[in-house]
């Protein structure tokens, strides 16, 4: 039986210069991404302007794209789901369409953390928390191993974890 043709990729979009940005963002960013709950008076001090400056500062780093969002961030320990994983899935294919389904459809499960769809072996990591080893199991089984175009899933229980600076700024 002859092989279905396989569409092309699209390519993605041209890459993006790196937003440059001067001292005061720079500082901006830096604090922010240690307590994003500063208030604008205490960020205005620490950057050295004034706290109307610092206000239409950052609202231009949101505005740029810079800044992306504002967001609490959870211990899923502290909500009753202490076992954490990595999940690595190989599809059966790469059309565009299974690709983005599969990343959208298992980003909206529950316990799902985060869902990256990468280069190399497999094509996709997915970040679980849930309560058990058990419930963990049952998870990657019922929706990731045997859902349709998946051919391989491996699990990495997540220890510990130490959250990076981000992002070299300025």
């Amino acid at each position: 039986m002859p092989k279905k043709p396989r569409r092309p990729l699209e390519p993605g979009p041209p890459p993006r210069q790196r937003p440059l940005l001067d001292e005061v963002d720079a500082v901006l960013v830096r604090e922010l991404t240690v307590d994003a709950r500063l208030s604008n008076a205490a960020l205005a001090q620490r950057a050295g302007i004034a706290e109307s400056t610092c206000s239409a500062r950052v609202r231009s780093l949101v505005r740029r794209g810079v800044i992306r969002g504002f967001t609490t961030v959870l211990d899923p320990a502290g909500l009753g789901a202490p076992v954490r994983a990595m999940v690595a899935v190989r599809l059966s294919g790469h059309d565009m369409a299974q690709v983005d389904a599969f990343g959208e459809q298992v980003s909206q499960l529950p316990g799902v953390l985060e869902v990256w769809n990468v280069s190399g072996a497999d094509d996709f990591v997915v970040q679980i928390a849930c309560g058990s080893p058990d419930e963990l199991r049952d998870f990657v089984l019922t929706h990731l191993s045997s859902r349709s175009g998946v051919v391989h899933v491996q699990t990495s229980l997540i220890f510990r974890s130490h959250r990076g600076r981000g992002v070299p700024i300025g």
